[in-house]
């Protein structure tokens, strides 16, 4: 066999080895192709609510039940200045007061749980006190507990206070992030090396100016990720202020909303209502995706240094 092989014209060896290249990408072919369509479906799925929503903003009321276009696809007529003329002119345009208490609820509440949870998180990560494991334990416990579980506790414990119906008995629930600080801590413990800080410390450099200087530039990828998350997560929080609110003004975006949808379902001020209920939900929406277009650098500098290390 090894004689029949080396007298094989040259040629002959070279479309073998081609034969066996091209046979070689066909079988690797057949899983990259099925993870290619496995992608596509994931961003069919996501991204369809988001284009039926979009589309629907710019149609009537009746457009919305039996327009030409289907549930899909615009209708001859647009109307989506009209349902924005609308929201101005409902209930003395309240949704803009609706829409300025979320984003009032979210950067208050993201930004204070954020800065919570990367003070936490490098507390846990590069210090070590008597109890550090039981606390951490504790956090990871309150990570596995439904949100929704704490609605009613929180409303009691509010009401103790006397602070059910004002900002804060949204704001101050939300300053507490514990996948947060679970998240910094992890994150801590690789992006900043004890070398580094204990060098900086021989220098002459105290706590304050080592965190300031040295580590918080290393945890900008998890901070921006916290931020992101503790954002998104108040701004479309539901039940918590559902709970605890009661007053119109007071509302944000996702409860006020709501609102409308019952008084549709229930006939008061007829169907007219579902036109500006999916153009105001359409707005909502917006200032999430600019947030998370304009931030998207700074995960993918933290994926680089992940991959460097």
């Amino acid at each position: 066999m090894a004689l029949v092989t080396d007298t094989l014209d040259p040629k002959q060896q070279g479309g073998r080895g081609r034969s066996a290249a091209s046979r070689t990408r066909a079988r690797s072919g057949g899983p990259r192709i099925g993870s290619h369509i496995f992608l596509l479906i994931l961003v069919i799925y996501f991204i369809t609510p988001i284009w039926w929503l979009s589309v629907a903003s710019t149609k009537d009321t009746a457009g919305l039940f039996s327009g030409s276009g289907g549930p899909l696809w615009f209708d001859d007529e647009f109307h989506f200045f009209d349902n924005v003329q609308g929201l101005f002119d409902r209930q003395n345009g309240i949704y803009w007061r609706w829409l300025g208490n979320s984003f009032l609820y979210a950067i208050s509440g993201g930004v204070g749980a954020t800065v919570l949870a990367v003070l936490a998180g490098y507390g846990f990560a590069k210090y070590r006190f008597r109890g550090r494991g039981a606390f951490f334990g504790v956090l990871l416990g309150a990570v596995m507990v439904p949100l929704t579980a704490l609605v009613i506790p929180t409303f009691v414990l509010l009401s103790e206070v006397g602070l059910v119906n004002t900002i804060w008995a949204v704001i101050l629930p939300s300053l507490l992030s514990p996948f947060g600080v679970y998240l910094m801590r992890v994150f801590a413990q690789e992006a900043v090396p004890d070398e580094l800080l204990d060098a900086a410390r021989i220098d002459g450099a105290g706590e304050l100016r080592t965190f300031f200087t040295i580590a918080l530039p290393l945890l900008r990828p998890a901070i921006v990720t916290v931020l992101l998350l503790s954002v998104v997560g108040t701004w479309n929080n539901f039940f918590l202020p559902l709970a605890v609110l009661s007053d119109p003004l007071l509302l944000p975006v996702t409860v006020g909303l709501n609102g409308w949808t019952a008084l549709s379902n229930a006939g008061s001020g007829g169907e007219a209502l579902w036109n500006l209920i999916t153009t105001g939900a359409f707005i909502s929406i917006i200032p999430l995706i600019i947030a998370f277009l304009s931030l998207q650098k700074y995960w993918q500098g933290g994926l680089s240094l992940g991959s460097l290390k």
